[in-house]
C-alpha cells in the first residue's frame, strides 16, 4: 500500500528527516509520535505531496505523490494540522466546495457530502455556519473534508487537538470505522490515543526513525517480575538451571526481582517453571506477573537515551 525509502527532506542547514523507510499495509491504523521538529508533519506533506523530498521515494498504490498524473493524491484524504475552513460558509456549502475540487462529479457531490456527513455525525451541523461550531465540529468537519472521495489512505495531523475526552472518543471510534476500509496514518502528541486506535507507532527523533512496532508486540515484554521472601542470590541459586532465563536482578523494592527471559521462549511456561522451581526449593512465592512495557515508557526510554548521549 505504501512504501518509503530513504526519505529525506531539510529546510536549508536543519535536516528535518533523515533517510527514513517504512511500508504501511491496508488497513493498518498507524501512529506518529516524537517531539516538536522530530518530522512527523513533514513526512506526512511528503507523503500528500504537498512537499517534494530532497532524497528517496515513496510509492503509493504504486505511483508517486509527486508525478504529474495525480493518482496517489486523488486516494489520499487529509487533514493538515492547521485546516483553513471558511468561517463564513455553512457546513454543507463548505463540503459541497471541497467535493468540486476533488472532482467529484456533479450529480454525485450531495450524496458525497451526506456520506461524509453521516460517517462523522455532522447532520445536525449542515447548514450551521462553521464560525459558530464547536472545536470538535470543526476538527468532524475537516475529518468530512478528507473523507468526501472515499480514499483508500487517510492521513491525519493532530486530529485529537484542542478536543475535550467526549470529542477525543468520538474521533477515535470515527477513526476505527473509517480503517475498516481504508490506511489510516495519524499523528499525535497523546500516547494515549495511539494506544487505544492505533495497530502500529513509528517514533520520530531528530528526523530519525528510532523505533517501528506493533502495538500487540510492544506489549509482550520478556520479563517477570517476581516478590519473594529468597535473597537475591538464593534466588540466583534456585533458578540456575533455568535455561530461559538470562538475568536476574533487583527491583525497586526490597524481595522484588525482574527476571528476564530469551526473546524466543514461551513467557507462560517459563513462569509455571520458575514458580515451582522456587516452592520447591521452600521459599515462598508472594507474587509473579509479567512486566508490561507500555507506550509511554518506550517514549520515555528513547528520549532519555537522546538526553543520556548529550551529557556524555
Amino acid at each position: 500500500m505504501i512504501s518509503v525509502d530513504s526519505l529525506s527532506r531539510s529546510y536549508g542547514d536543519f535536516t528535518a528527516v533523515d533517510q527514513v523507510s517504512f511500508t504501511i499495509q491496508t488497513g493498518e491504523i498507524v501512529g506518529l509520535l516524537g517531539h516538536n521538529g522530530a518530522g512527523k508533519t513533514t513526512i506526512m506533506k511528503m507523503l500528500t505531496g504537498y512537499l517534494e523530498a530532497d532524497s528517496g521515494s515513496i510509492n503509493i498504490l504504486g505511483d508517486d505523490p509527486q508525478d504529474k498524473n495525480n493518482r496517489a493524491k486523488a486516494c489520499i484524504g487529509y487533514l493538515p494540522e492547521n485546516l483553513p475552513l471558511y468561517p463564513e460558509m455553512m457546513v454543507a456549502d463548505y463540503l459541497v466546495y471541497i467535493a468540486g475540487l476533488r472532482n467529484i462529479d456533479s450529480d454525485q457531490r450531495w450524496q458525497a457530502v451526506a456520506r461524509a456527513m453521516l460517517q462523522t455525525d455532522l447532520q445536525t451541523k449542515a447548514t450551521a455556519p462553521i464560525a459558530t461550531l464547536s472545536r470538535g465540529y470543526k476538527q468532524r468537519v475537516g475529518v468530512a473534508q478528507a473523507i468526501l472521495h472515499q480514499p483508500q489512505v487517510l492521513i491525519l495531523d493532530e486530529p485529537m487537538n484542542g478536543l475535550d475526552p467526549t470529542q477525543a472518543m468520538h474521533m477515535r471510534d470515527l477513526i476505527k470505522r473509517y480503517a475498516q476500509q481504508a490506511t489510516v496514518i495519524l499523528s499525535t502528541h497523546i500516547m494515549q490515543e495511539v494506544e487505544a486506535v492505533c495497530d502500529r507507532v513509528m517514533i520520530l527523533k531528530n528526523g530519525r526513525l528510532v523505533v517501528d512496532e506493533s502495538l500487540q508486540h510492544l506489549g509482550q515484554e520478556n520479563q517477570l517480575h517476581i516478590q519473594t521472601n529468597a535473597s537475591l542470590n538464593e534466588l540466583r541459586s534456585v533458578l540456575t538451571q533455568q535455561s530461559s532465563i538470562t538475568n536476574i536482578d533487583t527491583s525497586t523494592q526490597e524481595g522484588e526481582y525482574v527476571i528476564t527471559l530469551d526473546d524466543d521462549v514461551d513467557r507462560s511456561l517459563s513462569a509455571a517453571d520458575i514458580s515451582q522451581s522456587i516452592v520447591n526449593a521452600g521459599y515462598q512465592l508472594i507474587s509473579l506477573a509479567p512486566v508490561k512495557r507500555d507506550l509511554e515508557a518506550l517514549f520515555r526510554e528513547v528520549n532519555r537515551i537522546e538526553v543520556e548521549d548529550h551529557v556524555a
